[in-house]
C-alpha cells in the first residue's frame, strides 16, 4: 500500500468512527469522499441511474445506522461500504422484480383459471373483469399485498416477512387497498 492509499484508508476509518458517534459533519465528509465510487458500484449492478441513486441513498442510511458495527479486523472501510451497497442493490432489484411480477397483466389473468379456487370458479366473467380493472387502479404495494393475502392465502405476518416491510405498513396497504376496491367496485355495478 502506498502512503497515499494508507492515508485515505485511515481517513475513511476516522470519518466512519466519528459517524458512529453521531458526528454529522464526519458523515458528510465520508459521503463526499465515497459516494462517487459507491454510486458507480450501484449503477453497474442496477443499470438505471434513478434506481442506482435510490440504492445509494439506502446504502448511506444503512451506513449511518450501522457505523458502530464496523470491524476493522474484518474488512477495510471501503470494502465494508461496497458490500452494503451491493446488498442494497440486490434487495432493490429483488423487490422491483416482485412488483413487476405482481403488476404484470398475465399475473391477473391466472386468477381466472378454473384451478385456483372457489371464488374464481364461481365469479362470472363480468365480475372478474371488474375486479381486475379495479385492481389496476391500486398502487403497486396495495395490489401486491392484496394479491398475496387474498389470492395466495398469506397472513399479514407472512406478508410482512415476505415483503420485508413492517407489519403496520402491510395492514395499512391491505386496508386502504380494500377500501379503494370497494369504492371502485360499487361504482362499476
Amino acid at each position: 500500500m502506498t502512503d497515499t492509499t494508507l492515508h485515505a484508508t485511515d481517513q475513511l476509518f476516522r470519518l466512519l468512527s466519528s459517524s458512529a458517534l453521531g458526528d454529522k459533519s464526519a458523515f458528510e465528509q465520508l459521503y463526499q469522499q465515497t459516494s462517487p465510487k459507491l454510486y458507480a458500484v450501484c449503477l453497474k449492478i442496477i443499470g438505471k441511474s434513478d434506481l442506482a441513486e435510490e440504492a445509494l441513498q439506502d446504502t448511506y442510511i444503512n451506513i449511518w445506522h450501522h457505523a458502530q458495527n464496523y470491524r476493522p479486523d474484518k474488512a477495510a472501510v471501503m470494502t465494508w461500504m461496497i458490500t452494503i451497497a451491493r446488498n442494497k442493490c440486490f434487495d432493490l432489484l429483488r423487490n422491483r422484480s416482485q412488483e413487476a411480477e405482481i403488476g404484470d397483466d398475465a399475473f391477473y389473468e391466472q386468477w381466472a383459471s378454473g384451478d385456483l379456487g372457489p371464488f374464481e370458479q364461481m365469479a362470472d366473467k363480468k365480475e372478474l373483469n371488474a375486479l381486475l380493472s379495479c385492481m389496476q387502479t391500486l398502487s403497486a404495494t396495495q395490489r401486491q399485498a392484496i394479491a398475496l393475502s387474498y389470492f395466495h392465502g398469506m397472513a399479514h405476518e407472512q406478508l410482512a416477512q415476505h415483503l420485508a416491510q413492517p407489519l403496520g405498513s402491510i395492514k395499512t396497504w391491505v386496508r386502504r387497498g380494500l377500501m379503494a376496491l370497494k369504492s371502485c367496485l360499487s361504482g362499476v355495478r
